[in-house]
């Protein structure tokens, strides 16, 4: 019985974790990475003597990160060197002036590693606040360990397995998750506007809005109240070379510089009046093949359904994305600074006192986020990472030279691939880069924020979409309304061609670090016909794949 040969587009984390699972599972696995290095949107940029992550910075839901690499019969604390951060953020809050007033509380917040302490905080910005707040967190624990035990590790492909006793106690609560709002639900706990906004802010990770996505991603409080915010010490690109040594070691073929130009197909009949077909594999940019009897595309799905196949084999073509939107891109600063800069934590989040507009300017008001009605917020909501709060000039790895300190900026943007597509747009991101850095010196209170710049570059929509192919220069994946998650979510699996899957944030569960993870063991269940709702078992066994009930669906005898 020979094994299979498996092509991964993207080498994002979804792909790694792809491509490490299927050649432990005995499978020949070759990875396809079109940029030089691997890690898609998790990114590493150095200059200087400055070390930047490019992407995503906040370590949440250990528990996804610890059961990967058991599967591989790892165990994380050998590869990633973990610290809780205290304060895990800093909230600064915009005031009627604009400037920070550290003497009067209430315009900055720290929220720290211990819930009883910001329960007692969040009391001092809305008396009663902490008690209904501490409510709210034991709330989204069970919400999220429900996701846990019966939604998130499920291809929904047999939604019967979903539902136990457990499920149907929780029916009501779950309705209401799902067919409210994070906003309202957050709306039901308090009333000060701050503490809503420190509630609320998560929906930003998810590309959308709290007046977006279901209540049910109130279960992110529960990540960060509760759970505590680790960091990997060297950065977030620790562990995408973790998950590269170890795909290296488990078999995989790792190539960078070598774009995808198409899946390649061939026809097997017709079904439910479409076409269908099934992968031979994909042809290069270069005009070279790599034959293959399992594709799994961790490109960005747009591109995915509308470039790499042939139209009539699309599950999703571009009438489909017409109606839908892309959720948050954004504007990303990659600064370095001259001099120490206590006054911010190693995540700070800024928030404006009118974030409604904020949404409004980036979102737009229709669902599919029209990009004519969209434009960069000004005054924005920012979020703010000084990775060399912890990776010190002293430590092992430092993030900044001695003096100086680096910073990531992200403000959530409009997705709008033509903005910093050439040289008078990216002119105006100059610009507004200049003027967000301004905005969080005034509100942080550093003196000449802007003046200390001695590195930076900046990007924007442009970027994800040149970078990544991705759908309207995106930066994390369509966003999470309630008609784009869970089993509504596009799955992972093709209906249209036989041996085509999907990984990464174009696919259930959805976007973020953990999320992509967990789409990669979703691969994985596929292949095996496990329909459960349980994680696969660890650690994997060696050549786990010949156990699988649909060898048609791996190229095996």
């Amino acid at each position: 019985m020979g094994s299979s040969k498996i092509v991964v587009v993207g080498g994002g984390v979804g792909g790694l974790a792809t491509a490490a699972l299927l050649a432990r599972g005995g499978a020949d696995v070759t990875l396809l990475e079109r940029n030089e290095q691997v890690g898609g949107r998790a990114g590493s940029w150095e200059v200087d003597g400055f070390r930047f992550d490019t992407g995503p910075s906040w370590y949440l839901m250990p528990e996804v990160f610890e059961h990967f690499f058991a599967l591989l019969g790892e165990d994380i604390n050998d590869h990633l060197d973990l610290v809780t951060l205290d304060p895990a953020y800093r909230v600064f809050f915009e005031t009627p002036d604009g400037a920070v007033c550290r003497e009067e509380p209430g315009h900055v917040l720290d929220v720290g590693d211990d819930l009883a302490t910001n329960l007692d905080r969040f009391d001092t910005l809305e008396p009663g606040a902490g008690a209904r707040i501490g409510e709210y967190v034991e709330r989204s624990g069970d919400a999220y360990r429900m996701a846990l035990e019966h939604f998130l590790y499920t291809t929904f492909e047999r939604p019967d397995r979903l539902v136990d006793g457990d499920v149907l106690r929780r029916l009501p609560r779950l309705a209401t998750l799902l067919s409210s709002t994070l906003e309202r639900e957050v709306a039901r706990t308090v009333n000060d506007p701050r503490l809503r906004q420190v509630l609320g802010y998560h929906a930003v990770f998810l590309g959308s809005a709290p007046g977006r996505v279901p209540a049910l991603y109130s279960l992110m409080s529960h990540l960060d109240l509760a759970d505590g915010v680790r960091y990997p010490r060297g950065g977030m690109y620790t562990l995408v070379e973790a998950m590269e040594r170890l795909a290296i070691a488990e078999g995989v073929t790792v190539r960078t510089s070598t774009e995808v130009a198409a899946i390649e197909t061939e026809r097997t009949g017709r079904r439910r009046g479409h076409a269908t077909g099934r992968v031979t594999g994909v042809r290069l940019a270069d005009g070279g093949t790599v034959e293959a009897d399992v594709v799994v595309s961790g490109a960005d799905r747009h591109h995915t359904e509308t470039a790499l196949l042939p139209p009539e084999l699309a599950t999703y073509p571009e009438s489909y994305w017409e109606r839908r939107g892309p959720g948050i891109s954004a504007l990303l600063v990659l600064a370095g600074v001259r001099g120490e800069l206590p006054e911010l934590a190693h995540h700070s989040l800024f928030f404006t006192r009118d974030w409604d507009t904020n949404f409004r300017d980036i979102l737009g008001t229709d669902t599919a986020s029209s990009a004519e009605r969209l434009r960069a917020p000004d005054p924005a909501s920012i979020y703010v990472s000084r990775t060399s709060a912890t990776d010190t000039a002293d430590s092992p790895a430092p993030a900044a030279p001695p003096g100086h300190e680096n910073l990531f900026v992200l403000v959530p943007f409009p997705a709008d691939e033509s903005m910093g597509a050439d040289a008078a747009s990216q002119a105006e991101l100059e610009a507004l880069a200049d003027r967000y850095l301004a905005q969080i010196g005034t509100w942080a209170g550093v003196e000449d924020l802007p003046g200390r710049v001695t590195t930076r570059t900046v990007l924007g929509p442009a970027h994800f979409d040149e970078a990544h192919h991705a759908w309207r220069g995106t930066a994390l994946g369509m966003e999470h309304t309630l008609a784009q998650s869970a089993m509504f979510r596009p799955p992972g699996a093709s209906d249209r061609v036989s041996g085509l899957y999907h990984v990464g944030a174009g696919a259930a569960p959805g976007v973020g670090l953990p999320m992509c993870i967990i789409s990669a063991e979703l691969v994985a269940k596929r292949l095996l016909g496990e329909t459960s709702a349980r994680p696969l078992p660890t650690p994997l066994r060696r050549g786990f794949l010949d156990a699988s009930r649909r060898p048609e669906r791996t190229g095996r005898a």
